[in-house]
């Protein structure tokens, strides 16, 4: 049988840390570092510069992932970055990257749009491709210029946001890697985070910027992502006492340790990067663990459990062993 693996983990933050206070003074918000720090955790986060687009950070991600898993770019048969905020309406975001990275040997590549589900979505399409023999290493990708779409006089979402991009190579393997994926997606809460603008003649319309209920986002995350997580633990046959690590979308400080407690597991077993990055949408779990890989903390053989919930609404989870 086949099954799927991680072979290597890369990621990349554009520019300089920006912190709380940097930021309310370039915006002239009316917030304080407090404030945000007491209502999301959130202390920095990175912004892209002028003419820095999701397939520049893609491929910084992308490169120190080859490098982990000690792959060239012409290995790898099939591209898929999630992305909401695309270098063009098309081609694909991940098209441009396979063209940056030099791949030439002909491998599909394509964008997956699931928002801040979209890494995990992204990975159980690409756990699915090598599963069926179809390809062998699959680059998968989350990447974020989520700054070029917030509407810098609203405290309520500006202060929450960065840009960035992480990255895995998934490779076909002998023993299992990727144990267990649920996806999920229900369209009629659509109305409580969305960007409602739309395009017409090639230039966004309407109201282009992000709007989002808050307190409803906290409620159904909360509840969504503690059920995916136990459906797909059940999946695998285990249980929640085998899982060593949490990695959850890094939306809201609040909504992590909510879903932890939920779950009935201890913060400590919980990779939390928010504070660091903000929430960087598709790019917040691949960072994070990238991050948690390089520090030491994930190790070959432990159990990781990935769950995002996004706009769409989207959420979904995997479970794997690393």
């Amino acid at each position: 049988m086949i099954h799927a693996r991680i072979a290597g983990t890369g990621s990349f933050l554009p520019g300089p840390p920006v912190g709380n206070e940097a930021l309310i003074a370039a915006h002239g918000l009316e917030s304080t570092d407090e404030w945000i720090i007491e209502r999301t955790g959130i202390r920095t986060r990175h912004i892209a510069g002028p003419g820095v687009n999701s397939s520049d950070l893609a491929l910084e991600a992308a490169r120190r992932a080859l490098a982990a898993a000690n792959c060239a770019a012409d290995d790898i048969d099939l591209v898929i970055v999630a992305t909401s905020t695309p270098d063009y309406i098309f081609p694909s975001t991940a098209a441009l990257l396979q063209d940056k990275l030099g791949i030439r040997n002909g491998a599909a590549a394509f964008d997956v749009q699931a928002v801040c589900s979209g890494f995990v979505y992204a990975l159980g399409i690409a756990d699915k491709f090598i599963r069926s023999g179809a390809n062998k290493r699959v680059l998968v990708v989350g990447a974020e210029v989520f700054s070029r779409i917030l509407d810098w006089k609203d405290r309520g979402t500006c202060v929450l946001f960065g840009d960035g991009a992480g990255a895995v190579v998934l490779e076909a393997a002998s023993a299992p890697g990727l144990l267990a994926s649920a996806l999920h997606a229900d369209g009629s809460y659509n109305k409580i985070l969305a960007v409602p603008g739309h395009l017409a003649c090639g230039q966004p319309t309407g109201d282009p910027l992000l709007r989002m209920d808050g307190q409803a986002v906290f409620k159904f995350a909360v509840k969504v992502l503690a059920e995916v997580a136990n459906e797909v633990i059940a999946a695998a046959g285990m249980t929640r006492e085998q899982i060593d690590w949490l990695i959850p979308h890094q939306a809201n400080a609040r909504i992590i340790q909510a879903t932890a407690k939920k779950l009935g597991l201890p913060e400590e077993k919980c990779i939390l990067k928010v504070h660091a990055h903000g929430n960087t949408s598709a790019a917040s779990i691949p960072l994070a663990l990238d991050e948690a890989v390089r520090e030491g903390k994930i190790k070959r053989g432990d159990h990781v459990l990935l769950e995002g919930v996004g706009g769409g609404f989207t959420w979904g989870a995997t479970l794997l062993r690393y």
